[in-house]
């Protein structure tokens, strides 16, 4: 099968599209014929080296697949072929198929595109856990989005709204990108490209502060997060697109009994009790209208190295999608 993989650690350059074997179906497995992709920031810090667990080489990445059941192993009992689905995978979705454990898959409504499915594994999983589970967000409370154009803040300005909140402020660094925040249904906007922006979030609060904050860039951008917080304020970080890793005193906390939580989507996925109930919540929403799948590009799966580079130059906006 046709897949795009790397041998080395590096920019973009280093993806390659090759022929490797189709993988085997384990007996509690089954085979997809991929029709849609997902592409993820994840994806190019395993590329670069710098993901938070181990990379082993050769490395095929792409996590988020959606398509058809061609094969099912010999001990699975309740799916079958033809069935369309949508699954989130350790590695290898760059990919004409994957392997995928039959107890994970989450068939995908009719009405619902391959394209539009595949753009709620990992970006949707992640805004729903980070807000309800650990951001543990209550009706009323007021929440901070940062890259909000983004494919999780896109999913989160919707989600904070369907969970309660009371009011939704959204960052990002250019103009268009904001008022793509807008439509989503954020409250306020804030550019963080300018200086002082962290001062203009604490005046659209009235100095209280925000009650949750997604924090996934790092760097500086923590250290004005945490001063927006509220008391009692949860800040919950999932990356570090800047590469900065900010350091502070835990006992700086205590005053304001104020928390920094940090999220990691495979610790979810060690509990499919939780995951597939909310990705599967998160499917009924798409269907009923109630979340809107912003999806940025297109794009055949022999561009990968060109859709590496958009998001070197964080030129990409929503869902990223390769067609294999």
């Amino acid at each position: 099968m046709k897949a795009v993989q790397f041998k080395q650690f590096g920019g973009p350059d280093v993806l390659e599209v090759t022929d490797v074997d189709t993988p085997l179906v384990g007996d509690n497995d089954v085979l997809i014929e991929v029709k849609a992709i997902g592409v993820n920031y994840a994806d190019t810090a395993r590329r670069d080296g710098a993901y938070v667990v181990p990379t082993e080489l050769p490395f095929i990445p792409g996590t988020e697949v959606a398509g058809v059941v061609v094969e099912v192993g010999a001990q699975v009992q309740d799916v079958e072929k033809g069935t369309r689905a949508v699954a989130l995978i350790g590695a290898g979705g760059y990919a004409e198929y994957a392997v995928v454990p039959a107890n994970t898959l989450i068939p995908v409504p009719a009405d619902v595109s391959d394209e539009k499915a595949v753009a709620l594994p990992l970006q949707g999983l992640s805004a729903y856990h980070i807000l309800k589970t650990m951001g543990r967000l209550d009706e009323g409370e007021t929440v901070l989005v940062h890259a909000a154009s983004g494919g999780v803040g896109l999913l989160a300005l919707q989600l904070a709204k369907i969970f309660g909140a009371g009011k939704v402020i959204a960052t990002a660094s250019t103009p268009e990108k904001l008022d793509l925040a807008e439509k989503m249904g954020a409250n306020h906007l804030v550019n963080y490209s300018e200086e002082g922006w962290e001062d203009e979030i604490l005046e659209l609060t009235d100095g209280k502060g925000v009650d949750v904050a997604l924090e996934m860039v790092g760097g500086d951008v923590f250290h004005k997060t945490r001063k927006c917080l509220a008391d009692f304020g949860r800040l919950v970080i999932y990356g570090a697109a800047s590469g900065e890793q900010a350091k502070f005193h835990p006992s700086s906390l205590m005053e304001r009994n104020q928390s920094v939580i940090g999220f990691f989507l495979p610790q979810i996925m060690k509990k499919p009790e939780l995951f597939r109930s909310s990705l599967q919540e998160l499917l009924d929403y798409v269907n009923k209208g109630q979340i809107e799948l912003t999806i940025g590009g297109i794009y055949d799966l022999e561009e990968a190295k060109h859709v590496h580079q958009l998001f070197q130059e964080r030129r990409t906006k929503g869902k990223i999608v390769l067609l294999p």
